[in-house]
């Protein structure tokens, strides 16, 4: 499975967005809940106040309705705090980007790589620069590993949330 993950660089507090497009004045407020995987606890490490351009919220609407496949399974792996009770949210604009998964407890961006990264490495560096500079991780999961070994896909995510944030 590729993977590609980053430190933290900031911490805060959030509270859950509202479904559609940004909050006004960004994503904020307090997270509570205990989140556990496998018998570890993790370390919640929520962002505080993350930027939101509300241009984007109709974008973010389209992409979740697009019903793309390699999301889309993974989603609905996902959803309802089907993995670990954990709340999971899809397409969420962050700043000036739209990302295809995040966490608001760990401050934790997934992200599936397919054919639309192929030749964009310059614009995905400075994607994910800007995100790491927001105090975010990002962890990347190819959409051949969903197609083809989703079972190794979700056991690959929850080794990196215990390395990452057990305590």
């Amino acid at each position: 499975m590729q993977q590609k993950t980053n430190t933290p660089v900031g911490s805060g507090m959030l509270n859950s967005p509202l479904s559609e497009g940004c909050p006004q004045d960004g994503v904020s407020g307090i997270v509570t809940g205990k989140l556990i995987i496998n018998g570890i606890s993790l370390a919640t490490s929520p962002t505080k106040a993350l930027p939101c351009e509300s241009r984007l919220k109709d974008r973010a609407k389209a992409l979740r309705q697009a019903r793309n496949l390699p999301e889309v399974l993974f989603w609905m792996q996902v959803t309802k705090k089907r993995f670990h009770k954990i709340d999971f949210d899809r397409q969420r604009v962050i700043g000036p980007y739209i990302v295809d998964f995040y966490i608001k407890q760990l401050s934790l961006i997934i992200e599936i790589d397919g054919s639309s990264h192929d030749n964009k490495q310059v614009y995905d560096k400075r994607r994910e620069d800007y995100l790491i500079s927001l105090g975010l991780k990002v962890y990347r999961i190819s959409v051949s590993d969903i197609m083809k070994k989703m079972e190794f896909v979700i056991m690959g995510l929850e080794e990196y949330l215990i390395k990452e944030y057990g305590i």
